[in-house]
């Protein structure tokens, strides 16, 4: 996407990719390092000593609120932490579905079939209304991304401005 949607040169764009894996790494790290020892912290301590069923949501709770809540507004920790919620959202989905869960049964096999087609369609039609009536709310690579695909290439003069680069 740097290449795609970034101006600069090669080097400038090579030093952009290589920090955002940095700090996506580095953030991984310490996000692992947190969740796993608050997780031993919460298994070996009284009155239990066993792991009980809040500690790995306690784990990723601190881990995520150090690494990606707590003053760190990054463009990466944006992506990450969306794309959890993302995969969060569709695991509840799934969960809803289930044996046990809250649809009801007669009703499972309707809804799991189209829950993938509602999520998609409603997804990108929240995201263009919004892009187009509240372009500032989105995130702000998303939007440089969607100004070059939908506003930008209204308009081009030729072949380098319809494939290559359009300002």
């Amino acid at each position: 996407m740097v290449f795609l949607f970034r101006s600069g040169s090669l080097k400038e764009k090579l030093n952009i990719i290589f920090k955002a894996t940095r700090t996506h790494a580095r953030n991984l790290a310490i996000f692992a390092v947190i969740y796993k020892t608050t997780v031993l912290l919460l298994r070996h301590a009284p009155p239990s000593g066993k792991e009980a069923s809040y500690d790995t949501f306690l784990g990723g709770l601190l881990g995520g609120y150090i690494v990606f809540g707590r003053n760190s507004r990054s463009s990466v920790n944006q992506q990450i932490v969306t794309y959890v919620f993302a995969r969060v959202i569709l695991a509840l989905a799934k969960m809803s579905v289930q044996k046990g869960g809250l649809v009801p049964v007669q009703l499972r096999e309707q809804v799991g079939g189209n829950a993938w087609p509602m999520f998609a369609s409603v997804s990108w039609g929240a995201v263009m209304w919004l892009f187009r009536w509240y372009p500032e709310t989105i995130q702000p690579s998303m939007r440089s991304s969607m100004q070059y695909i939908y506003t930008n290439a209204d308009h081009w003069g030729g072949f380098r401005d319809f494939l290559i680069y359009n300002k």
